[in-house]
């Protein structure tokens, strides 16, 4: 099992969480679904979560609603502590570099703090 914690920045934002306020209810509804299978099973549910190949210790929660597709990525404090610092809605069939680079940025922060 995993506990799930949203990162909060510097100046007291948290990405996650803005990011899925701003998400029509039965999107928010889905995504939030998808996080509590990632945290409860014993097992990564790959269909909705892996690592992300080419990223210093990066993970991925997918999430598809309709033809959209969500991407929240993240990073382990320790063996079951995943902390989820930036989220979006996928518009291309790979996850731009520059996601991959914030996500990774504020990773840096997190750890620089803790």
């Amino acid at each position: 099992m995993r506990a799930i914690r949203f990162h909060i920045t510097k100046s007291g934002h948290c990405p996650v969480e803005e990011f899925l306020d701003s998400q029509p209810s039965k999107a928010a509804q889905k995504i939030l679904w998808v996080l509590k299978l990632v945290e409860e099973l014993d097992q990564e549910p790959t269909h909705y979560f892996e690592k992300l190949t080419g990223t210093k210790d990066l993970w991925e929660i997918r999430i598809q609603i309709g033809s959209n597709e969500f991407r929240i990525l993240g990073f382990f404090v320790g063996k079951n502590i995943l902390i989820l610092n930036h989220a979006f809605k996928k518009k291309s069939q790979k996850i731009p570099v520059k996601h991959m680079k914030l996500a990774e940025s504020r990773k840096r922060d997190y750890l620089d703090l803790n």
